[in-house]
């Protein structure tokens, strides 16, 4: 959420940047919303004053006097419900406006529709090449019975899916690598909950444009597509210390996500599917610019090291301004080569946020001059199983429908070889 102050001396600036999103956003009438509902607190705050005038006048009065004096306090009292009632109604346009209210991008962000004009800004390794035919990861890892994807539909439903035997450990190996190498950077692991309340979704601005996206409990709560919902509601409605930045969390917890607008797309196998686990960095820091730039490069190059030690060819890219999401700063996405499709797959994004999340979440903190800030907010994927046994399967098939394991993964996996050379 942007400060009302900054959107009212800054309104040209809200409306570029939404439009750099392609997000519809009213800005005047959020802006007209606000002289109203600000008419409407002075108002109130007069009659208040009134009064309070008026019950000491009442108390030193008496006889007619003191019962003229109670009917014209009636009057003001009931003056006062009437635009008490008026600023609530008032309020709720204003709050729900605010909240569609889209951060603005960083200069840097080029501008773009959809993730088809996303800017590749790095790459690293060269596209797998075989002597042989390859297969994609269902042929694969069906064939060697590491995972079944028509049980998966046949109990789970569409995008349903088991992993098996050392399909498992494949994935169980991955979490524990990425442990190991995120540890090492100072984050602190954190189990967190996937079944999270209405206000962490949307102090992270996940609702309410999202909703449709997310899976709902009867009891009102929601599962959670990401750790960073429950990580950055941690600290929701706290004052921190200055001292304690920058906090760096390594979250890991089942995701859960409709995909609601991609029927049809990425259907086969793991690309795209309802329940996953991911492991996430998530970090708090002191509201400065510079600082939210150098965690966001320090946080998009810790993934991209871990793809490295996976030796899986990979792009990073920056995100155009029409695929940044509602309170966005700047986006990277790490893309790994997929043998099976010959094109790049995203498997991570790292974002900043500014105080967009932590104002709507009403974290802060005393600055070294007393003040009370609101700190800026970032994340980034650490790494999601099952999409990275996609790159991985893909890439390390062998010719005899066996996969070698990457080296990193060896000691976790306890093998050099997945199945059987035929």
């Amino acid at each position: 959420m942007l400060d009302i102050h900054f959107i009212r001396e800054n309104a040209d600036i809200v409306k570029a940047g939404a439009a750099k999103k392609r997000i519809d956003v009213d800005v005047d009438r959020l802006l007209a919303v606000d002289d109203e509902r600000k008419l409407l607190k002075q108002e109130l705050e007069a009659k208040r004053a009134e009064q309070n005038r008026r019950s000491n006048e009442i108390q030193r009065a008496s006889g007619s006097e003191r019962e003229k004096l109670i009917e014209a306090m009636q009057h003001l009292k009931a003056g006062m419900a009437e635009s008490e009632e008026r600023l609530k109604v008032v309020m709720e346009e204003w709050q729900k406006l605010m909240l569609t209210v889209p951060n603005i991008p960083d200069m840097s962000v080029p501008d773009g529709v959809s993730d088809t004009e996303n800017l590749e800004v790095k790459k690293w390794g060269t596209p797998t090449e075989f002597s042989f035919t390859p297969k994609d990861h269902v042929e694969i890892m069906t064939a060697l019975d590491i995972a079944d994807f028509e049980r998966g539909a046949k109990v789970a439903g569409f995008r349903g899916y088991f992993l098996k035997g050392d399909g498992v450990l494949l994935a169980n190996a991955v979490w524990q690598l990425a442990l190991k190498h995120f540890s090492t950077k100072g984050l602190v692991p954190m189990s967190v909950p996937s079944l999270v309340r209405r206000e962490s979704f949307m102090g992270t601005g996940y609702l309410p444009q999202g909703e449709e996206d997310l899976y709902k409990t009867q009891d009102g709560e929601y599962l959670a597509g990401t750790a960073e919902v429950a990580a950055m509601g941690y600290y929701m409605n706290e004052t921190l210390e200055a001292s304690a930045f920058p906090v760096q969390f390594l979250a890991f917890s089942p995701c859960f996500r409709r995909e609601a607008g991609a029927h049809g797309k990425d259907v086969r196998g793991l690309i795209r599917v309802h329940e996953f686990f991911k492991w996430e960095q998530v970090v708090l820091c002191k509201a400065e610019h510079d600082e939210s730039v150098r965690m966001h490069e320090w946080l998009n190059r810790n993934t991209e090291e871990f793809i490295e030690l996976l030796n899986i060819p990979y792009h990073t890219v920056v995100n155009c301004g029409g695929d940044l999401g509602l309170g966005q700063v700047k986006k990277y996405d790490i893309e790994l080569w997929v043998p099976g499709e010959k094109t790049y797959r995203e498997i991570s994004s790292a974002s900043y946020f500014h105080d967009f999340q932590t104002r709507r979440l009403n974290i802060r903190y005393r600055d070294a001059e007393g003040n009370m800030r609101f700190p800026h907010s970032l994340n980034s994927t650490a790494i999601p199983t099952p999409r990275i046994l996609v790159s991985i399967v893909e890439n390390y098939q062998q010719a005899d429908g066996t996969i070698k394991v990457p080296d990193a993964l060896v000691p976790y996996v306890g093998k050099s070889v997945i199945g059987v050379a035929r």
